[in-house]
């Protein structure tokens, strides 16, 4: 017998990895009316590396107002489809504060995306650190997304689809 999921962390960063991620968390979560919580962390390694190595606070800034967009994008998508949704923000390495979020939330279930070692492989699987599948009490759902898996308009459309319960599609 399926264990249920009754708390969801789903964590995107808007990419198609985390695009496909969303989508089957989703689902997942309108079958089993399970509770959703969306995570976007800002990986301050990464961007520290994107400035140059020189993060002033105005870098700093435009790298938390577009993670920050990110996140409303995924809670939006989410309540446009029935799941009543909470958004949460983290600055740090993306496996740590998984882990963290999971632990404080009590979640059932984490689901991330995945496609050969870039995008969110990075939440799952870290390159020299303890992978988040040994830092989780609970189950991981790795969305997969193949090299050469659809094109980006086929993509966009299965996102851009509103699954939604019955009862609320007229609600």
């Amino acid at each position: 017998m399926m264990e249920s999921y009754r708390k969801i962390l789903l964590c995107y960063d808007g990419s198609k990895e985390g695009r496909k991620a969303l989508r089957q968390g989703a689902n997942l979560a309108l079958d089993l009316n399970a509770e959703t919580h969306v995570l976007a962390v800002v990986d301050m390694r990464s961007s520290i590396a994107q400035s140059a190595g020189l993060l002033t606070d105005m870098a700093c800034g435009r790298f938390e107002e577009a993670a920050r967009d990110i996140l409303q994008e995924g809670v939006e998508w989410l309540r446009e489809r029935g799941l009543q949704t909470q958004g949460h923000f983290a600055f740090g390495h993306p496996i740590d504060e998984i882990a963290a979020f999971a632990e404080s939330l009590n979640v059932d279930l984490v689901v991330v995306g995945h496609r050969c070692r870039i995008g969110l492989a990075r939440w799952w699987m870290g390159a020299g650190n303890t992978p988040l599948l040994d830092r989780v009490k609970c189950s991981i759902l790795v969305a997969v997304c193949q090299a050469g898996e659809s094109a980006e308009a086929e993509d966009e459309a299965e996102y851009a689809a509103k699954p939604t319960k019955p009862a609320e599609a007229g609600a």
